[in-house]
C-alpha cells in the first residue's frame, strides 16, 4: 500500500484533436475557450476517477494538455491507468 501523504503530481494527457483545434486559435476568444475546455476536461477526469474531496487540482496547463494535482501515491497509480492519461509524474524538487 502506498503513502497517504498528498504530494504534487503532473498529469499529461494523450493526443486530443479538440485541444489541438482550440490551441490553433490564437485569438483572445480562442485562448479563453481553450482554458475552459481544459479545466472542464481535467476536472471531469479527476471527478470520474478519484474520490471527491480527496485531491486538489492546482492548475491546468495550456501549453501542454496537462495539469498539476495534489494526490497520494495510490491515487497517482489509479490515474496512470485512466483512459486518456499519457503520463503521471511526481513533482521533483531541485536542491538549492
Amino acid at each position: 500500500m502506498g503513502s497517504t501523504k498528498s504530494e504534487r503530481y503532473f498529469v499529461f494527457m494523450n493526443y486530443d484533436p479538440e485541444y489541438e483545434r482550440l490551441r490553433a486559435d490564437r485569438t483572445k476568444r480562442g485562448a479563453c475557450e481553450l482554458d475552459m475546455y481544459l479545466s472542464r476536461k481535467h476536472d471531469e477526469l479527476l471527478a470520474n476517477t478519484l474520490e471527491h474531496g480527496s485531491y486538489e487540482k492546482t492548475i491546468s496547463l495550456v501549453i501542454v494538455d496537462g495539469f498539476a494535482v495534489e494526490i497520494t501515491e495510490d491515487q497517482a497509480s489509479v490515474l496512470r491507468s485512466a483512459s486518456g492519461v499519457r503520463v503521471v509524474e511526481k513533482n521533483q524538487e531541485l536542491p538549492s
